[in-house]
């Protein structure tokens, strides 16, 4: 850990020095996270995307709290200038195939020799060796192959993609921001370095392990929707309301069930044994056309202060950042004009931030390596002359 950490910074993570290399998806998601708990992230772009780059757009939420400086890393001088970089670095984030970074002379090789106790967070579908390493994909693919995407989705239908939230953002940005950290901790602990492989196909195999652990059990049935969690219960589902618009309810523990029905207003005798999965598809009728006679917030006008039937509207990203219980614990924070969720999660002592806006590509070229190589206005122009940065 360093303590030149970027002034104003808050968090736990204050005064950690991490260099991303720019990619889409998991990987600036990851970076996004650490930034948020006060990493000091300087973003590395390349020269020719700064040079047809637009002003900051406030809305590429997932590249907020970064300084980003351009280097052409086909240059030798630009690889130089990477390492560099690396010695005063902490960790550093790839996002690319195998051997990319390798060719480019910034693999894990060259930049622990330069800094030792350097944590070199790799970020890839299908992790670093096997088969599929080099092989493109994108999240459906790792969610697929991982088991997961089999078992999302509704009996008789097909299996329904999960937006990229179990691949790129659980099973990707996620697990690399958690292996990153863990590295820097045995880092500071034993002044020793490493590479961490983050795979996503790893990531969602492990985000399933509960799922493995009933069907070990005997609990699970490998059929879509058939199970208590994957929309074959009724009472683990969204029903549509008057309106067209839907309301979820999960009350999985019986006390809860039956305090649901007693609120709808519906004789538990009258229905099919819970148990009896065969009777799941009557009860799921019922429970629909009761909450089908009433329009999503009048449900929610008569539901709210019930605290033990597991209820809540299912709300869109537009809707969600009104509701009263997200206003409370500030679940979503304006920055730059924009709506966004704020850092999580939460810590008593050292609160993140949102520690800026998203940059243009290259914006802190200067600074950056003024404040990290100590490079004066002469260096910098001849940087700039060379190509190596822009």
């Amino acid at each position: 850990m360093t303590d030149r950490g970027h002034n104003g910074a808050s968090g736990p993570l204050r005064g950690f020095r991490v260099i991303e290399l720019a990619g889409i998806g998991p990987a600036p998601y990851a970076a996004m996270l650490l930034s948020d708990l006060g990493a000091d992230v300087i973003r590395v772009e390349r020269t020719d995307t700064a040079a047809r780059a637009g002003p900051a757009v406030p809305g590429d939420i997932v590249t907020r709290g970064r300084r980003s400086l351009a280097v052409d890393l086909k240059q030798a001088s630009g690889a130089e200038l990477v390492l560099d970089l690396v010695g005063r670095a902490d960790a550093l984030l790839d996002p690319y195939r195998p051997g990319v970074t390798e060719r480019l002379g910034i693999g894990p090789e060259p930049c622990l020799a330069r800094r030792p106790a350097l944590v070199y967070g790799r970020m890839t579908g299908w992790g670093q060796d096997g088969p599929l390493a080099r092989h493109a994909g994108h999240d459906i693919n790792y969610v697929a192959l991982a088991g997961a995407l089999a078992h999302i989705g509704r009996a008789g239908g097909p299996p329904a993609p999960p937006l990229n939230l179990v691949g790129d953002m659980g099973g990707g940005g996620l697990f690399l921001a958690f292996g990153v950290t863990c590295g820097l901790l045995e880092a500071g602990r034993s002044g020793r370095g490493q590479v961490v492989d983050a795979a996503m196909i790893d990531g969602v195999a492990s985000l399933m392990t509960m799922v493995w652990g009933y069907q070990a059990q005997g609990f699970w049935s490998l059929e879509r929707g058939h199970n208590v969690i994957d929309s074959g219960a009724p009472f683990y589902d969204v029903y549509e309301c008057a309106d067209g618009r839907y309301v979820s309810v999960g009350p999985i523990e019986y006390r809860f069930y039956l305090r649901l029905l007693e609120v709808l207003e519906i004789n538990p005798a009258e229905l099919p044994q819970r148990r009896d999965q065969d009777g799941w598809p009557a009860a799921r009728q019922r429970l629909a056309a009761v909450f089908g006679q009433r329009t999503r917030d009048e449900w929610c006008a008569r539901l709210a202060e019930e605290r033990d039937i597991c209820f809540a509207p299912v709300l869109d990203v537009a809707e969600a950042p009104a509701h009263p219980h997200h206003v409370a614990r500030g679940t979503f924070a304006r920055s730059d004009g924009v709506v966004q969720p704020a850092p999580a999660p939460r810590f008593s002592a050292t609160p993140g931030a949102i520690q800026r806006p998203p940059a243009r590509p290259g914006q802190h070229t200067d600074e950056v390596l003024a404040e990290w190589l100590d490079l004066d206005a002469a260096a910098l122009g001849t940087l700039r002359g060379q190509g190596t940065i822009a």
